[in-house]
């Protein structure tokens, strides 16, 4: 039950990201890295509607949630990322990859694979950051009774 709520709310954050970055796209904003903050508040809306079911639903062990939350980023990412590359070489591989805005690790030319790979790592960097940081949220609420 639990991984299909994971599955679930990682295809959510995949939706969002995909739709944020094509609005984004169409509006010629693609080479804007500032923008790209917008894209943790979608993985976190994704890991917040996880660890809120299993709250709700009984579950209430840190660690578990913890690892739920950052299950459902990485699956996010994962998807997100599988669909950037999709969607590059749809839009002309290599030579619509040099609009993009730069990643954090690689700035510069690159390649779809070292891009990806990075937006990876950033990704699951900041699926388990915002995993950790709802969790520390959740364990004040459920310790205090206010949940």
């Amino acid at each position: 039950m639990k991984n299909s709520i994971e599955i679930k709310n990682g295809f959510l954050i995949f939706l969002g990201i995909g739709l944020f970055f094509l609005i984004m796209d169409v509006l010629g904003f693609a080479d804007k890295n500032y923008l790209r903050i917008f894209n943790a508040v979608i993985v976190l809306y994704g890991i917040n509607k996880t660890i809120r079911f299993n709250l709700n639903h009984g579950h209430s062990d840190y660690l578990e949630n913890l690892i739920s939350g950052f299950k459902t980023g990485v699956i996010g990412v994962v998807l997100g990322i599988i669909g950037l590359i999709i969607f590059i070489y749809l839009k002309g591989g290599e030579s619509y990859l040099s609009k993009l805005s730069d990643t954090f690790f690689f700035v510069g030319k690159t390649n779809i694979i070292k891009y990806s790979t990075a937006l990876l790592f950033e990704g699951i960097a900041s699926s388990l950051i915002g995993s950790f940081a709802l969790m520390q949220y959740w364990k004040d609420i459920v310790l205090n009774s206010k949940y």
